[in-house]
């Protein structure tokens, strides 16, 4: 069977075979846990706590989910591998002294509404020798030896999530070397919303609304100073839509951040971020309605954009460390503002600089292929109840013009 035939029935995967895949493929943290010491022949996970939190999300997944069986093979294979890189690198850590983990100073993390910008942005940024963005293959394979290895075992990962989901690189394209999302680090924790747009669970995604994603914050900033190990010192620079929802929790493992906001017209957002999740979810699970995941997605957006502005409005003594990037203007006029957050940060930006970042801009082009977003009707989502849960937020951020005109 060619890849294309076999990836257009994996939407349609016989549910016969489901019952089956349970059986060769069970989603039990103990079971996981258990397979990834045997394979490692190590024991610590660093965090006691981590098991209980890896049971709270796969028994979402067993009961929610709805996985095709192919899906759970590949859930399978990723919390597994998970489980094994994160017992790896704690016996890593455990023979490095305080003295060789270097401090993070001043990172920049980049949120806000999804698809509103944000990856665009981290690259530009990323394009700045004197910061650094954690890779898509730092992330995903962190234990290979070298870059080239690194680099070579994740575009063969992603080369065959591509056969998997081709409409995903219409959607988000992620290559080896590009900079990668903290909620993937996060996924070591199991405290990451990365695994609510992969999977549909919403008991793990009111559990992630009640529980405290210090943990997960911690690690990453353990991680981080794994990365610059033997490495420059630079200034790093992060991206997560999800940040929104724990600021808190952020500031207080790093707590002189800068946060980058981006804004968009929410209506745009909605119609984009359906789709995203659909094409993700379909990797693993039997079709849903659309319109569950246009209510979801509406649902939790306004909880992100309620809680960091609520969180703004709390803390105006913090106001100095946000700056916000609205998506129409960075996508029109990319090094104006570039331009405009340096001047703010008070940070250099040399002539070569400006070159890579404009080379960058040049070769962007809007993202192409797949099916076409689906319409708010689509969703179940009417467009005036929308827009009036956003007034507030569109007049704030400057976006009025554009919900207006809807």
């Amino acid at each position: 069977m060619k890849a294309e035939q076999f990836t257009a029935t994996t939407g349609l995967w016989p549910r016969f075979g489901d019952a089956a895949s349970r059986r060769f493929c069970p989603l039990e943290s103990e079971t996981l846990c258990a397979e990834a010491q045997r394979r490692t022949g190590l024991e610590d996970f660093g965090d006691a706590t981590l098991e209980f939190r890896l049971s709270v999300l796969l028994k979402s997944i067993e009961r929610q989910a709805d996985l095709h069986s192919l899906g759970r093979f590949l859930a399978w294979i990723h919390f597994r591998g998970l489980l094994k890189t994160r017992l790896l690198l704690e016996e890593a850590w455990a023979k490095r002294t305080e003295a060789e983990m270097w401090p993070i100073q001043r990172p920049i993390f980049i949120t806000g509404m999804p698809r509103s910008g944000s990856t665009f942005l981290h690259e530009l940024l990323a394009q700045d020798d004197n910061n650094r963005a954690p890779l898509a293959c730092e992330v995903m394979s962190p234990l290979s030896t070298g870059a080239g290895s690194q680099a070579r075992r994740t575009a063969h990962c992603l080369w065959w999530f591509r056969r998997l989901a081709p409409e995903a690189d219409s959607v988000h394209p992620i290559r080896a070397t590009t900079p990668h999302e903290c909620v993937a680090i996060h996924s070591y924790t199991f405290l990451s919303r990365g695994f609510t747009a992969m999977f549909r669970i919403p008991a793990y995604e009111a559990f992630l609304n009640v529980v405290s994603l210090e943990p997960a914050y911690t690690w990453q900033k353990r991680w981080l100073q794994h990365l610059q190990w033997r490495g420059s010192e630079r200034r790093w620079v992060l991206k997560a839509p999800d940040h929104v929802f724990h600021l808190d929790e952020l500031l207080r493992v790093f707590p002189d951040a800068i946060i980058i906001q981006t804004h968009r017209d929410p209506l745009k957002v909605l119609e984009s971020s359906s789709r995203l999740t659909e094409v993700l979810q379909r990797v693993f699970a039997h079709p849903q309605d659309r319109r569950e995941i246009g209510i979801r997605e509406a649902l939790g957006l306004a909880e992100g954009l309620d809680r960091i502005t609520r969180f703004r409005e709390q803390h105006s003594e913090l106001e100095h460390r946000f700056l916000d990037v609205n998506y129409e203007e960075l996508v029109s006029n990319s090094l104006n503002v570039v331009r405009r957050l340096y001047r703010q940060l008070d940070l250099p930006l040399t002539p070569a600089t400006v070159d890579r970042m404009q080379g960058l801009v040049t070769k962007r082009s809007r993202y192409r292929g797949g099916e076409p977003k689906p319409r708010l009707a689509d969703l179940g989502i009417d467009a005036g109840t929308e827009m009036r849960r956003f007034a507030s937020y569109c007049a704030r951020f400057g976006i009025g013009q554009a919900c207006e005109s809807r």
